[in-house]
C-alpha cells in the first residue's frame, strides 16, 4: 500500500461546482498523521493495519465478484433456462435482496456493532455461492428447469440480501476509520485495486470456462468458480473482522422514514442527489441487463471474446481512478459526478455504430473510464450529503428504492423486447432507448441539482480543498 496516502496535501486549490461551507480537514488522529515523527504512535499503527485490512477485503470481495457474480448471467444462459431469465437474474433476485436487508439499522442497534454486523453479512454472502456451485455439478436435469431458475433466484436473493445489508453498516463504519483527509484518496486507491482484483477474477473465470467449453466441461467449470469466488468473500469477512471499531453510542443511529427522506428531497436538501442517482440506475438499467445476453445469446462471441470485452471495461476504471481522485481533490465531488454523468449517458446507443470487435473493445475501454468516475463520485457523495447519524438508515432505504429503480429499468427493457422479439435489431433499439432516457435524466440533473444543497451533513460537505492530493 502507498505510504504516501497519510501525506498531508501541499496546496488547496478553489472549489467548486456547488458550493459549500468551509471545513477544516480533520482528522480522528491529528497527531499521529501530522507529525513525521510519529511513526511509532499506536494510533498511526492502528490506521495503517486498518487501510491494510480494508485493502485485502476489497481485492478478495473484487475477486469474488469477478468470479461469481459477473458469470452469473452467463451460467444461468449455460444452464438453458432462456435470455430474457439471465437478464433478469440481476434484477428480480436483488429487489428481493434488498427487502431483506431492511433489518440492517435493526441489526445494527441489536448487535451494538457494526464490525460484527458487517462481518457476518459478508460470511452469508460468501456461502451463497456455495448451493449455485452445487447445481452447476449437479447439471441440467430436463423437466426441472422451472425448479432450477427458482434455485438460482433464490441464492442470488440471499447473495444480494447480504451484500446490501452490509452496504450501509460499513460505509458508516468506515467513517470512523478512514480519516477526512485521506478518504478521498485512499479510496481511489482501494477502488483500483479492487478493479484489479475484479479483472484477474473475470480474467481468469473467462480463460477457464473457454477451456471448458472446448472440452464440453462448461457446468463443472461454474461449479468451481462459484466456490473460489465463496472462498474469496470468506478470506474477505476475515479480514473485515480486523478492523479496529468504536463503541456506537445508543444515540448514535438515528431513524429517518421513507416519508421524511421523501420531504427532504423534494424541499431541496442534500439528499436531493440520491434522487438522480436512482433516477439514472432506472435509465440505465433499460438495457444493462441484456448485454450479457446480447453478446452470448445474440451475435454469440465466445467466451474468450466475452472476457476480453469484459476485461477493457476493467481497464479503463483501473487507468482513469487516479485522475478521478485528481478531479475530486482539485474542483470537488460534484464536478466529478457531472463528468462521469455526462460520459455514460451516450454509452448504450453506441452500440449501434460499434460493428467490429476492435471497435467494441475501444467502446468498452472508455466506458470504463467514464463509470469509474461516476461511482467515485458516488461513493464520497454518500459521505459529503448524508448525515452521519442518520447514514445507515438512509443508505438502507436508498438501496431499497435503488434496487426498485433496477428492476422496474429492466422490467422496460424486458418489455421492451418482448415486443420487438429477441434479435440483434432489438437489442440495438433497447440500447438506443436507454442512452435517450440517461439524456433525459442528465437534463433533469444539470437543472435540478445547480442549486445549492441547503441541509448540510453533520460534517459539512467535503470542498475540494479539503480532499488530499491522491499519491
Amino acid at each position: 500500500m502507498p505510504t504516501n496516502i497519510l501525506r498531508r496535501p501541499s496546496r488547496r486549490p478553489h472549489s467548486v461546482l456547488t458550493p459549500s461551507p468551509p471545513a477544516p480537514a480533520t482528522s480522528p488522529h491529528p497527531v499521529a498523521l501530522n507529525n513525521p515523527s510519529s511513526g511509532q504512535n499506536p494510533r498511526l499503527r492502528r490506521l495503517r493495519k486498518d487501510l491494510r485490512a480494508s485493502a485485502i477485503d476489497g481485492g478478495m470481495f473484487n475477486l469474488m465478484v469477478g468470479m461469481g457474480e459477473t458469470y452469473l448471467p452467463a451460467f444461468v444462459l449455460a444452464m438453458g433456462l432462456g435470455e430474457i431469465a439471465a437478464g433478469m437474474v440481476v434484477s428480480i433476485p436483488l429487489l428481493v435482496g434488498a427487502t431483506l436487508q431492511l433489518v440492517s439499522p435493526w441489526a445494527v442497534a441489536r448487535l451494538g456493532s457494526y464490525r460484527s454486523w458487517v462481518t457476518l453479512c459478508a460470511a452469508t454472502q460468501g456461502c451463497a455461492f456455495l448451493p449455485l456451485a452445487a447445481m452447476a455439478w449437479h447439471g441440467r436435469t430436463t423437466g426441472w428447469e422451472l425448479a432450477e431458475l427458482l434455485g438460482v433466484y433464490v441464492a442470488a436473493s440471499l447473495y444480494w440480501g447480504a451484500g446490501l445489508a452490509a452496504g450501509p453498516a460499513w460505509n458508516s463504519w468506515m467513517e470512523t476509520v478512514i480519516p477526512l483527509r485521506v478518504r478521498a484518496s485512499f479510496f481511489a486507491w482501494r477502488s483500483r485495486l479492487g478493479q484489479a482484483g475484479l479483472l484477474l477474477g473475470f480474467v481468469g473465470g473467462g480463460l477457464l470456462l473457454d477451456s471448458a467449453r472446448k472440452q464440453g466441461q462448461v457446468l463443472p467449470m461454474f461449479a468451481l468458480l462459484f466456490t473460489i469466488a465463496a472462498v474469496c468473500r470468506l478470506v474477505s469477512a476475515r479480514y473485515l473482522a480486523r478492523h479496529s471499531e468504536r463503541p456506537i453510542a445508543p444515540d448514535a443511529q438515528q431513524h429517518v422514514s421513507i416519508g421524511e427522506l421523501c420531504r427532504r428531497i423534494g424541499a431541496g436538501r442534500g439528499e436531493r442527489v440520491l434522487l438522480f442517482f436512482l433516477a439514472m440506475q432506472w435509465a440505465v438499467q433499460i438495457s444493462g441487463p441484456y448485454f450479457n445476453p446480447y453478446m452470448l445469446g445474440q451475435i454469440r462471441i465466445s467466451y474468450f471474446d466475452y472476457m476480453l470485452l469484459m476485461a477493457a471495461s476493467f481497464c479503463g476504471k483501473i487507468v482513469a481512478l487516479p485522475a478521478c481522485g485528481k478531479l475530486a481533490y482539485r474542483f470537488g465531488t460534484d464536478r466529478l459526478l457531472l463528468i462521469g454523468a455526462i460520459g455514460i449517458f451516450p454509452l448504450a446507443g453506441m452500440w449501434l455504430y460499434a460493428d467490429d470487435f476492435p471497435e467494441m473493445l475501444l467502446l468498452q475501454f472508455v466506458g470504463g473510464v467514464t463509470w469509474a468516475a461516476y461511482e467515485l463520485a458516488t461513493l464520497l457523495t454518500f459521505f459529503e450529503r448524508v448525515r452521519s447519524q442518520e447514514r445507515t438508515s438512509i443508505l438502507t432505504l436508498f438501496n431499497f428504492l435503488h434496487s426498485a429503480a433496477l428492476v422496474a429499468g429492466s422490467l422496460v427493457g424486458g418489455l421492451f423486447l418482448q415486443t420487438l422479439g429477441k434479435n440483434p435489431e432489438a437489442y440495438l433499439a433497447l440500447f438506443a432507448l436507454s442512452s435517450i432516457v440517461r439524456a433525459g435524466v442528465l437534463a433533469w440533473m444539470w437543472l435540478a441539482l445547480r442549486t445549492p444543497h441547503t441541509s448540510p451533513a453533520t460534517t459539512p460537505p467535503v470542498p475540494a480543498s479539503s480532499v488530499p492530493q491522491p499519491s
